[in-house]
């Protein structure tokens, strides 16, 4: 097991945040590294949250017979599918802890994800060691599938340089393909209405269609407020998705932007913070002289 952030210990004892992974080839290797982590948590009366995917936590609930009733199991797919959801998520398992310890299983680069959503997972892991840096009673573990093709020393040693370079970097290219929009304040309705008549025209459902609105509103507003005072919005199709790109000549400095509640009486952050809650995926990407924000939402 590849264990990365705990820092210095005490008589032995790691202090602070620990965030730990391991990669598993098949069923049994899953349930030999899993399984005891569980147990160490059992031990300590850790509250214990395993968030995998349905076959994962399956296997997982199998082995530990009647102790499968002290841990909380979440499908992964319900809470991370947009990876950005999931640091709120675990702030509020530490949060709600009474106290207790706090032991996390969570497999966010689980397989099946589209590339885009992978790239969030890893920045996601990344993130993850900035915003629990201070939580001495909170152990995470991430299983990583070895068929993911994925190395998690990667993400798990150096992970907030890693993502500072991550975040610091644009995304790939908008596609040719992509149809195009340079918008400023009054343009706002107008664009709303054509992305709405996109989505429509894609099989987009109107609940989702009326998320995408919201959310794309929220982030145009947030270009022209903090951008230069106008954007470029691209649309286009992918994996499935509709996909929203709206770039900008702003900089956002806070890493953490949108998986951090916001203030009440903040100037920014509830514009992200709301696509991250509204959209299947968000992609934001920030350094000198230019900001990305890409949303996805899935056709059906």
């Amino acid at each position: 097991m590849l264990k990365d952030s705990a820092t210095d210990s005490l008589d032995g004892v790691p202090t602070g945040f620990q965030h730990e992974a391991f990669v598993y080839s098949g069923d049994e290797e899953f349930v030999r590294q899993s399984a005891p982590l569980v147990h160490d948590g059992l031990a300590t009366d850790a509250v214990i949250v395993a968030v995998l995917p349905p076959d994962r936590a399956a296997l997982l609930r199998e082995t530990l017979g009647e102790s499968a009733a002290r841990v909380r199991f979440i499908d992964i797919a319900l809470v991370g599918r947009n990876p950005a959801r999931l640091i709120p998520f675990w702030r509020d398992v530490v949060q709600q802890s009474g106290g207790r310890p706090v032991l996390g299983l969570c497999e966010s680069v689980y397989p099946g994800r589209t590339a885009a959503e992978y790239d969030e997972a890893l920045l996601h892991e990344g993130l993850t060691d900035l915003a629990f840096a201070a939580d001495s009673g909170f152990r995470l573990c991430c299983p990583f599938a070895a068929d993911t093709g994925i190395d998690p020393t990667a993400t798990h040693s150096g992970a907030e340089a890693l993502a500072e370079k991550t975040f610091r970097t644009p995304l790939n290219d908008v596609p040719d393909r992509a149809e195009r929009w340079d918008f400023g304040l009054t343009d706002l309705n107008q664009v709303r209405r054509w992305v709405n008549g996109q989505a429509s025209s894609h099989g987009v459902s109107r609940d989702r269609m009326d998320d995408l609105g919201l959310a794309l509103h929220e982030i145009c507003t947030n270009s022209i407020r903090f951008g230069g005072g106008r954007g470029a919005l691209s649309v286009w199709i992918e994996n499935g998705s509709l996909v929203c790109d709206v770039a900008d000549q702003g900089r956002i400095d806070d890493f953490l932007v949108g998986r951090v509640m916001p203030p009440l009486d903040g100037l920014g952050g509830r514009g992200v913070w709301l696509a991250n809650q509204l959209c299947d995926l968000v992609q934001l990407r920030s350094g000198d002289g230019f900001t990305q924000v890409r949303l996805h939402t899935r056709l059906r």
